[in-house]
């Protein structure tokens, strides 16, 4: 029988039925059901806590139970052991997830059926140095991004790029981003759309006040670098989660992560299809 991981939204009272409904569909066909700690409070279901660190201990499946920031958390929590993840879409329209509440048991029969494919997305790894000391390492499917902890105020960055001092900007904050992470907090300040079938690393300034203020695409072999210089301070914050308060020496560094995202699909799964729902587009 199969080991699943539940990430749940922890505020939406319609994810955490939802999750009762997984439950009792699961636990009535034999599988054993893990759930992150917080998640199972939240829930209602202590009696399935389990550490995050002992969360993918021989683990077949990773659900997700609410929008894409909670996609984001469970790529995060399960992506370095390879567990695949599935989407239940408890939020908007859902650039990650895969199915609709509906489809629930539905999905679950199929994956354990066999009757899936796993689509691959390039993940980033974050590594900071806050306050003189390097915190863990993060896995981003989306983005990190540095912004300004003071209104009215700048944040002074230096960019390096392979170990080459590309530029310093001045600028309310610095995103580097995924091609998936590039439909995301990039897409709203201009940054370009990335297909997510490549594997590319997007830096994309916040209201720079300079006369470069370009995003640029690299390749996923381009490591970037970001040094927080001066007194201003910046906050940093890895798919949407906020890490720490980085200060002058202060750095991060962003690489292709080595373990992609490993998203479950049951059909075809057209992001841009997807993109011009979220625009309005039409064939005309």
């Amino acid at each position: 029988m199969g080991k699943v991981g539940m990430v749940v939204h922890r505020s939406r009272p319609e994810a955490a039925a939802l999750a009762t409904e997984a439950v009792a569909w699961l636990t009535g066909h034999g599988h054993e059901v893990r759930v992150p700690t917080d998640d199972a409070h939240a829930a209602g279901l202590a009696e399935l806590a389990c550490p995050d660190d002992k969360l993918c201990d021989a683990l077949d499946l990773a659900m997700s139970l609410g929008g894409d920031g909670t996609m984001l958390r469970a790529v995060d929590l399960v992506s370095a052991a390879g567990v695949p993840v599935v989407g239940i879409n408890v939020g908007h329209l859902g650039y990650l997830t895969e199915c609709e509440p509906a489809m629930l048991t539905n999905a679950l029969e199929r994956f354990f059926a066999g009757d899936y494919r796993i689509e691959e997305r390039m993940t980033l790894q974050v590594d900071a140095v806050v306050g003189g000391e390097r915190l863990d390492a993060r896995t981003a499917l989306n983005e990190a991004w540095l912004e300004k902890t003071v209104p009215g105020h700048t944040v002074r960055m230096q960019l390096t790029i392979a170990g080459e001092t590309f530029t310093t900007y001045a600028a309310d904050g610095l995103i580097v981003s995924t091609p998936t992470g590039s439909t995301a907090y990039n897409l709203s300040v201009r940054g370009p759309i990335v297909s997510p079938a490549l594997r590319a690393i997007v830096v994309t300034p916040v209201s720079p006040h300079q006369l470069f203020d370009f995003s640029l695409v690299l390749g996923e072999g381009e490591d970037v670098r970001v040094h927080v210089l001066d007194g201003r301070t910046a906050t940093l914050l890895v798919d949407g989660q906020p890490l720490g308060v980085l200060s002058g020496g202060d750095h991060v560094t962003c690489t292709a992560g080595r373990n992609p995202a490993r998203l479950v699909r049951f059909g075809e799964h057209s992001f841009f299809r997807i993109l011009k729902g979220k625009f309005g587009l039409t064939d005309r």
